[in-house]
């Protein structure tokens, strides 16, 4: 009988052993901050939040504030994730060749924010963007770095990315971006998240302004001739690189002889504004005004 008391003393000496180390760990969880990460679609953003607000989706069209945007995207998940400390933010976008153009290297730069590239074929279409954005999801879930993801997307290929978060214990929460008809986000993604929330146009009002429409140039105006028009693009590009500096002259250089959109824009606009003459649909001079641009910053390099 004694034998039997010794082992039923011993038996609940260790269950009370395992219900302190029980009580312990669960007070050290509850010290323990959750943590949220914000994922942006940036094809998404700006395709939304451009016809939202400037009516176009045409980025060549409008500017955006990206820096105010990704902080006053950072204040609502501050406010929605009231408990919660943010872990950073992931930017996801395409480039030609992957290689950052100046608007995201200016992003990348950012405190808190991660940009992360796929591809942009000959159509500026994204390629490889859902599958970077699975793989950090999937990642950050199963080894417990976030709890919770906003995600700010609307493509149905997320699917797949959100139910990997979630099969690691994250909850996963799609922000969209309001529409000015009809919907622009898959209804099998809005069915697999744990919440949905829709930003409006006054959110996003403050950071999206529309370009001045390129001015009317006399069409009558002298065809200038390609060496006028590979010298003023050889102007450009000295300008272009005292404000910018050898850094982004060396993230440039990789993708010759083509030019990141954002880039090519600015370089025309500029050009038509020296010439006071359009280089619109004229292939031949558009050709000398990259050459010049490209020769330029090849004999600083």
């Amino acid at each position: 009988m004694e034998v039997m008391n010794d082992d039923l003393a011993t038996l609940k000496a260790r269950i009370d052993r395992t219900n302190e180390l029980l009580t312990r760990m669960l007070a050290e969880v509850a010290k323990t901050p959750s943590t949220h990460a914000i994922f942006v679609d940036a094809g998404y953003l700006y395709a939304a939040t451009g016809r939202l607000v400037a009516g176009t989706e045409d980025r060549r069209a409008f500017d955006l504030d990206a820096e105010g945007l990704i902080e006053a995207l950072i204040d609502k998940a501050r406010q929605i994730f009231a408990d919660s400390r943010l872990l950073r933010v992931y930017w996801y976008d395409g480039a030609r060749r992957r290689i950052h153009t100046v608007e995201q290297q200016t992003i990348a730069e950012l405190p808190d924010v991660k940009v992360r590239l796929g591809n942009l074929n000959a159509n500026n279409q994204q390629k490889g963007v859902d599958s970077l954005i699975r793989t950090d999801l999937e990642s950050l879930a199963r080894h417990r770095a976030i709890s919770d993801a906003a995600l700010l997307g609307g493509d149905e290929d997320l699917v797949s990315a959100v139910e990997a978060a979630q099969g690691y214990g994250a909850r996963v929460h799609l922000w969209g971006i309001e529409a000015p008809e009809g919907r622009n986000q898959a209804e099998p993604l809005l069915w697999e998240v744990d919440s949905q929330r829709t930003l409006d146009l006054d959110f996003f009002k403050p950071y999206v302004s529309r370009r001045a429409a390129a001015p009317a140039y006399d069409a009558g105006a002298t065809r200038p001739t390609r060496e006028n028009v590979r010298f003023v693009g050889a102007q450009i590009a000295a300008k272009w690189l005292s404000a910018r500096g050898r850094e982004a002259l060396v993230e440039l250089l990789p993708g010759h002889p083509y030019l990141p959109g954002p880039v090519d824009q600015d370089l025309l606009v500029e050009a038509e504004t020296l010439l006071q003459y359009s280089l619109r649909g004229q292939a031949d001079l558009r050709r000398a005004l990259r050459d010049g641009f490209w020769e330029h910053l090849q004999t600083q390099y």
